[in-house]
């Protein structure tokens, strides 16, 4: 009776401590070369066991995104892709070891018209509705998690997307930016990168929409919530996070979205935080 009793209250006190922790990857949990340190493969996999939620939240793609997962020792839990444009529950040993339980989609056709408009030389990539990639001028990147189909741009057109990027190579990241802000896309949601790249979802899909449609699942409390990063498509759900931490390296803008700035990625500025939680 008594190591019951115990034991409801070790649960009771778990539940209440639990944190929902949403990490981008790249700048964050990664370098730029697409390096995870020793620190935070062992702090993430210790958080992991210390009984909180870990949910990976980036502009990956699922086949890009599953790795990560995998290396934090998350077995069981969530993982939001594609900027929040599809979850994914992971349940390791099963099924593949994921069962996508949310895709937004949208209408590319109008953001791709404008864009080509003003942005006749750019190359352009669109993850449709079976987590395919098409894409125009072999434009290949290791975000998209499989290889992309070459298509032309009028069949890019026809496709219903979940994710669309935009990478221009004759402009450098601030022309780019002005371009994009220029053309004034209505009816997705975008953010542009540290390069001359541009990533684009459905109308108020963002990291942080997929964070809190999970945060509910969960049933986590707002002010038990933490998130990390460092770009621009993290303003939302560094402002979501009860607790939310920009990287060192993160432009202004994303560090007056965040309650503290931590180290850089190369100074493991992750782990810290990661650290802060056991």
């Amino acid at each position: 009776m008594t190591t019951t009793l115990n034991a409801g209250i070790d649960d009771q006190r778990t539940a209440f401590n639990r944190k929902l922790i949403g990490l981008d990857v790249d700048g964050t949990l990664v370098d730029h070369y697409g390096h995870m340190s020793p620190a935070i493969r062992e702090l993430g996999a210790a958080v992991v066991q210390a009984g909180h939620e870990v949910v990976i939240a980036t502009g990956r793609s699922l086949g890009a995104t599953l790795p990560v997962v995998e290396l934090l020792g998350v077995d069981h839990g969530y993982a939001i892709c594609s900027n929040g444009g599809v979850t994914v529950q992971i349940h390791a040993g099963a099924n593949g070891g994921y069962t996508v339980i949310d895709r937004r989609s949208f209408d590319p056709a109008p953001a791709l018209k404008a864009l080509r408009h003003r942005l006749p030389n750019a190359k352009y990539a669109l993850e449709d509705i079976q987590g395919n990639f098409l894409s125009t001028e072999r434009f290949q990147d290791a975000s998209f998690g499989v290889e992309a189909t070459g298509v032309t741009f009028e069949e890019l057109l026809e496709a219903e997307a979940v994710r669309l990027v935009v990478f221009s190579t004759d402009s450098t990241a601030e022309e780019f930016g002005t371009a994009v802000q220029s053309i004034g896309l209505h009816g997705v949601t975008y953010s542009v990168g540290w390069t001359a790249w541009l990533d684009i979802a459905a109308q108020g899909v963002t990291k942080a929409s997929g964070l809190e449609n999970v945060r509910e699942l969960l049933g986590v409390d707002r002010a038990h919530t933490v998130a990390i990063g460092d770009g621009r498509n993290d303003i939302e759900m560094l402002q979501w996070a009860g607790r939310g931490v920009a990287m060192g390296q993160a432009p202004a803008e994303v560090k007056a979205a965040a309650n503290e700035v931590t180290a850089t990625v190369e100074e493991d500025g992750a782990a810290a935080v990661l650290r802060s939680l056991l």
